[in-house]
This record gives C-alpha cells, structure tokens and sequence, in this order.
C-alpha cells in the first residue's frame, strides 16, 4: 500500500476480510490487518473516525477502539492500531444484537404495543369518560 491509508481506510478492508471469513476469529483479523499495512505510512491523527457508522450505530460503540487507533499512531505501532480497529468492529458487529434494532436480521422485530394494549385499554377505559375514549379511538382509526 503506497498510498496513506486513512483509519476509515483499514476499518473498511478489516469489513472485507470479516466478509470473506466470517468464521475467522478476531485474533486472526488482526493479524492479517497487521501484515496487510506494516511497512505502509501510519495513518494521519486528523481523519482519526469512521463517518459512515454514524447513522449504524452509537458513536460510543464505532469509536471505541479509536483510542487506542490514536496510541498506535502516536507510537507507530502496528498491532495497537489494528487492536483499536477490532474493537471498534467487534461492537459495530455486536450492536444490532444486543440492542434489539428492528433491522437486525438476527430476529423479529417485536410489536411494543401489542404486550401493552391490554393494560393500555384498562387504563384509558378507567381514566376515560366514554365519549372522550370513543372520540380517541376514532382519531386512531383515520
């Protein structure tokens, strides 16, 4: 790699390789991101993010490892950055199972209104006159 790679950069060919194995284990990851861009100029520390998992999930999470992508840089160390981008991967990879996102593939996306209907219609119907609780209902349907 004769060109700078940007961190973006080695977090998008790191996605490539999980792709093309995705039974390959992280310690193995690291390694080929390691050997990949050892002997490559180190990234720079002003484009030190990955803009394109703003919207995919918290920045907590995407930046995580980026930390210790920026120690890697500062100490020209190879295998620190490679380690920040994992971390920064393996909670991009964990997010939409953990957080139940209705666009995980992983399950169904769960109807919240059905395990609280019944003590929503409980409720208004206590706390409601008739008429109001009608007039409501049919405002809902339209």
């Amino acid at each position: 790699m004769s060109n700078q790679a940007t961190v973006a950069d080695i977090f998008r060919r790191a996605l490539e390789i999980r792709a093309s194995n995705p039974n390959g284990t992280l310690k193995d990851l690291k390694s080929q991101i390691v050997s990949e861009f050892s002997g490559s100029p180190f990234p720079s520390t002003d484009k030190l993010t990955i803009p394109e998992y703003d919207n995919i999930a918290p920045e907590e999470d995407w930046t995580a490892g980026l930390p210790v992508v920026l120690r890697g840089i500062q100490t020209e160390d190879w295998n620190e950055i490679a380690h920040g981008i994992i971390i920064s991967l393996e909670q991009v990879e964990n997010y939409p199972k953990q957080s139940g996102r209705e666009d995980d593939p992983q399950k169904e996306w769960r109807n919240r209104h059905k395990s609280i209907a019944e003590a929503e219609g409980k409720n208004l119907s206590k706390w409601m006159p008739e008429e109001l609780l009608a007039m409501a209902k049919r405002n809902v349907k339209s």
